[in-house]
């Protein structure tokens, strides 16, 4: 009798494993792993970085947008020392470059926060498409310019479960003279000067969308919750957006998240990042609650 039960269950697994697509077969995976990829985003290749935590389950996902003049690892590797923490808690990432940031060979004159916008939901349709991805589960993080993105990117939008930003912007144009507005006009693009980087060529097309943008409107059609990130001495991008933010925020769950004494880097630059590794903490803990 117990020979042929043993048949019947053998029997009826085989048939139940014959029957699964590849959609619900999920690769184990004995560590974390991180792998560098390129996602065919129609007129541009993105390069991307994809974080998969050790487990054999669909794992929900954080895709991490970069902020101006930056590159996918962030400021001081801000998102590669994230990235890990994330999968010790279960949690997927994807960080990638904009048009004209670190790996990417396209021009920066094709980034502009319609294109970003763009680029983000290419990215959520190819995590979509991983047997080892929750797409039910896609989170958003943005710091700076990313986090402006990341909140245009969300608006309208149920693709993404929960939104964070690390010093989001709701201004841009204050970064654009009188005199590179009036170049760009004129010869449809104009030069962004750095201190610490080369230059980068700014087309007209992002000064354009840059003044007529409302990113507060965009807030108000978030239904995501929203965990707004910000150090209380930023004196690039003010405190007070991130508080606007979360005035304008439908979603109970949503919060405004100071990082006391922080600067608009949370001091990574420093060498004690005591207040980066808080700012991580949290960030970690954000999308445990919300994903």
């Amino acid at each position: 009798m117990k020979k042929t039960i043993f048949i019947i269950l053998s029997v009826f697994t085989l048939m139940f494993t014959s029957c699964m697509t590849s959609e619900d077969q999920v690769s184990f995976r004995s560590e974390i792993t991180e792998q560098s990829i390129l996602i065919d985003g129609g007129n541009v290749m993105i390069p991307a970085i994809l974080t998969l935590p050790k487990g054999d389950f669909k794992a929900p996902v954080v895709i991490m947008e970069h902020g101006t003049g930056s590159e996918k690892n962030e400021a001081g590797d801000g998102y590669k020392m994230l990235a890990p923490s994330l999968a010790k808690r279960g949690i997927a990432s994807l960080r990638f470059d904009f048009p004209g940031s670190g790996d990417s060979e396209e021009s920066y004159l094709l980034y502009t926060n319609a294109e970003a916008v763009r680029e983000t939901q290419v990215v959520a349709d190819y995590l979509s498409t991983l047997n080892d991805i929750d797409s039910s589960r896609i989170g958003l993080l943005g710091w700076s310019q990313g986090g402006t993105d990341v909140l245009l990117a969300a608006s309208n939008n149920e693709t993404y479960k929960s939104v964070a930003t690390w010093a989001g912007a709701l201004e841009l144009v204050d970064m654009v003279s009188a005199q590179m507005r009036e170049e760009a006009m004129a010869t449809g693009q104009t030069k962004m000067e750095f201190g610490w980087r080369d230059s980068l060529d700014l087309s007209k097309e992002w000064i354009e969308q840059a003044e007529s943008m409302d990113v507060l409107a965009a807030v108000e059609n978030i239904k995501a919750p929203i965990g707004s990130f910000h150090g209380t001495l930023d004196n690039t991008v003010p405190f007070s957006d991130s508080e606007m933010v979360q005035e304008k925020s439908s979603n109970s769950m949503s919060e405004l998240i100071p990082i006391e004494n922080a600067d608009h880097t949370f001091l990574i630059f420093t060498g004690d990042l005591t207040v980066y590794n808080e700012l991580k903490m949290k960030t970690v803990e954000w999308f445990v609650k919300t994903l």
